[in-house]
């Protein structure tokens, strides 16, 4: 049998390697023998990296202060596991929360620690005393996406990009002037909402049942567009004041893009894996992106183009101070891009975090926050026509009030639904 060199060196490093092997691995060329002692070099370097690294975290962390009770994390991935067998997230933290019986806990998802706290005086701790450590915005997928690229203000971390943004919302369009400019629009879609529950309450002679949830998240539609838009509907609406096709996609649109927002998703905490979208966050974001901006774009788009053109001298509605706003050579402040994040951001986060009326806010960011809430405005207006003007109970069919949560959101598991009886006079009802 003629034995060569390479098969004599083979044998050496099957020998090593392999211990008690009873047959004999060759590897006849110098190449692949060589791409095999790399590959061993590569996994004992690998081994060693991992090592050092978790050795010289765990040095380092007895110098550093107790993190929050949580669960052992693996290796690398954290808690991931255990987040991706228990959905939704959030009320997989809250059982954890309440097995271990603390009110902060610590939870590790890749390399981030995330804390998460149920007491109100904890949060108050995070948002109010420490605001300084905690003002800025976490960078994730979803924000990236509804914010064009993380050009808008309420959703980009704490940078240069952020101030120019906060400057502008605070001067220009959260104003107390602006505000009052603005009071009309809202005025006015409170009054559309009244001659539609009215128009409900035609269909019978015991009156309408409503759904509240359908009433209350299309007024909050109506009145972001007639501020930012300067229209209630981007098509033709219903001949009783309800939305048409064109308002039920863009709300919806809406709120997938809020529901999603700051949402547990693998790949803000791996974001190697971003590619794959495993849970297939992101295709969920570009679809609801998609919807919504079909509706934007082409809006703003046809904006500019009339200020561009001189076919437009009044400014009419947010869109009109966005589009008009000038630095001191008389350059546009805002470019095309910017705008639209603007918009998208502006539109997810007005009067859309609550679908059963429960609060309405606009925030621009935690540091030096200059926003205007809306909440107590809208939440006002809201209930003091709509308890004036109607008489509200049960339906025959509903025996009582469930108040369960849904299972994948904080929203009720069930919408509200009521029976309205005007109280008034019809022709007050027309003429709102």
């Amino acid at each position: 049998m003629k034995i060569n060199n390479n098969t004599l060196v083979t044998s050496f490093y099957s020998s090593t390697l392999f211990p008690g092997s009873q047959h004999m691995v060759s590897i006849e060329s110098p190449l692949m023998l060589l791409s095999f002692s790399f590959s061993i070099l590569l996994l004992v370097a690998i081994l060693f990296f991992l090592f050092v690294k978790y050795k010289y975290k765990s040095i380092g962390n007895k110098n550093k202060s107790p993190l929050p009770p949580g669960p052992k994390p693996w290796p690398i991935v954290g808690n991931l596991p255990e987040m991706l067998r228990n959905k939704p997230a959030f009320q997989w933290i809250h059982n954890l929360m309440d097995e271990m019986n603390t009110e902060i806990a610590c939870i590790r998802l890749g390399n981030v620690h995330v804390i998460t706290v149920t007491s109100p005086e904890l949060g108050r701790e995070f948002l109010k005393n420490q605001d300084a450590i905690f003002s800025s915005r976490p960078i994730c997928m979803a924000a990236e996406l509804a914010s064009n690229g993380y050009l808008a203000a309420i959703l980009v971390p704490f940078g240069e990009q952020w101030k120019k943004m906060r400057r502008i919302l605070a001067s220009e369009v959260l104003s107390p002037a602006k505000h009052r400019w603005l009071q009309g629009k809202r005025d006015e879609e409170a009054d559309h909402l009244v001659r539609y529950v009215y128009n409900q309450c035609k269909t019978t002679m015991e009156g309408g049942v409503v759904n509240v949830r359908i009433a209350t998240q299309h007024y909050c539609g109506n009145v972001i567009r007639k501020m930012i838009f300067g229209k209630r509907f981007f098509g033709k609406g219903m001949e009783d004041g309800g939305p048409g096709v064109e308002e039920e996609e863009h709300v919806a649109g809406l709120f997938t893009i809020l529901g999603y927002l700051y949402s547990f998703c693998i790949s803000d905490y791996l974001p190697c894996l971003r590619v794959f979208d495993i849970d297939g966050h992101e295709k969920i974001m570009k679809k609801a992106l998609g919807t919504v901006r079909k509706y934007h774009d082409p809006e703003i788009d046809q904006r500019i183009g009339k200020w561009k053109e001189g076919c437009k001298k009044e400014k009419e509605d947010l869109l009109d101070v966005l589009i008009t706003l000038k630095d001191i050579d008389g350059r546009p402040v805002l470019s095309a891009e910017e705008i639209k994040g603007q918009i998208v951001d502006a539109g997810s986060e007005v009067g859309l975090s609550d679908p059963e009326l429960k609060m309405f806010s606009f925030s621009t960011g935690r540091r030096g926050c200059a926003g205007v809430t809306l909440g107590s405005t809208l939440t006002a207006m809201l209930l003091a026509r709509l308890l004036q003007g109607f008489t509200w109970k049960l339906p025959p069919s509903v025996s009582s009030i469930d108040l369960r949560e849904a299972q994948t959101n904080l929203s009720l598991a069930h919408p509200l639904l009521a029976l309205a009886q005007p109280r008034l006079a019809g022709n007050l009802y027309l003429a709102a």
